[in-house]
């Protein structure tokens, strides 16, 4: 016991000094990390466009065999720029409603037609049309749901990036430097409105004028308070009027109108109310009230 005693503390001295030890005698010292800093290292591939993976050019083949008109291709198009997705993605979001159109009764024929044995009837086969009619539209009410959710952010962002850009045209930079400088701004480092406007400032310095990059921006966003910031922008430069006293205006002008969506709003709620009052409060409300006075009549006639 003396020894297994002994051996165990002689152990947990020599770990211990160890731990304490290696950090000093594994450090490099200070001349050789600045030498290090010289040494040529490898340089990276740059790419400018992330290249896409295998599966999402195969997507992008497979929605190619669906044949749309010109029109519905383009308005999926249109959708997708809104949504923040790129234009050529349109085949892949094609693929994806025939990869769904297929794959759900598919998945249901074999997992539950299939593994039980049973004989495709009618009803069976009314489920998978209905399977597949919602494989096929539910890419496109995502997409709805996408472009309505991106183009509700713009318009809310939209007063606070021209307060920003009122107060940088107040300080003397130039519009072009204004956009800069809002774009860079950590609040808005995620906003849909601020990425849309570093992309116009982008193709203004490969020499577009600004004001056809910021109606193709507006154009893109499919936001029509966007469109309206953009005319007022090219009528201030048109007529040469006060570009801060135009941004603050329209700024307030857009704080009034989502003032006054919220009014109507919140005045549409008293209405939206009657129909979960009558199927679920009244109902409660009458079996409260009225369930003791049914007890006593029924007693009371049953004497």
């Amino acid at each position: 016991m003396v020894y297994a005693i002994t051996a165990t503390v002689f152990i947990s001295i020599v770990l211990l000094t160890a731990a304490l030890v290696y950090p000093y005698l594994s450090r490099r010292s200070i001349v050789q990390n600045r030498l290090d800093k010289f040494e040529i290292k490898p340089v990276s591939k740059v790419e400018l466009v992330e290249e896409a993976p295998k599966w999402y050019d195969q997507l992008g083949e497979v929605g190619k065999m669906l044949n749309l008109s010109s029109k519905e291709q383009g308005k999926y198009t249109k959708m997708l720029v809104a949504a923040g997705y790129r234009k050529e993605s349109v085949y892949v979001f094609f693929g994806v409603k025939l990869l769904l159109t297929c794959l759900l009764p598919g998945a249901f024929f074999l997992l539950y037609v299939a593994a039980k044995g049973l004989e495709l009837n009618l009803q069976l086969l009314l489920i998978l049309i209905i399977l597949a009619i919602v494989g096929y539209l539910a890419p496109s009410y995502w997409l709805y749901h996408q472009f309505n959710e991106r183009q509700l952010k713009i318009f809310h962002t939209l007063p606070d990036i021209l307060d920003l850009l009122t107060v940088c045209v107040d300080a003397g930079l130039s519009m072009d430097a204004s956009l800069i400088k809002t774009t860079e701004t950590p609040q808005f480092a995620d906003d849909p409105l601020a990425k849309e406007i570093k992309v116009a400032t982008m193709e203004t310095r490969a020499g577009k004028p600004r004001i056809e990059s910021l109606k193709d921006m507006a154009e893109r966003t499919m936001v029509d308070d966007v469109k309206s910031f953009v005319t007022m922008l090219a009528q201030t430069e048109r007529f040469g009027t006060s570009l801060s006293q135009a941004l603050a205006v329209h700024a307030d002008t857009l704080r009034t109108k989502r003032r006054q969506i919220a009014e109507e709003a919140a005045a549409k709620t008293t209405i939206k109310m009657i129909f979960p009052l009558i199927l679920f409060v009244f109902p409660a409300l009458l079996v409260v009230i009225l369930g003791p006075a049914y007890v006593q009549i029924s007693k009371t006639l049953l004497k």
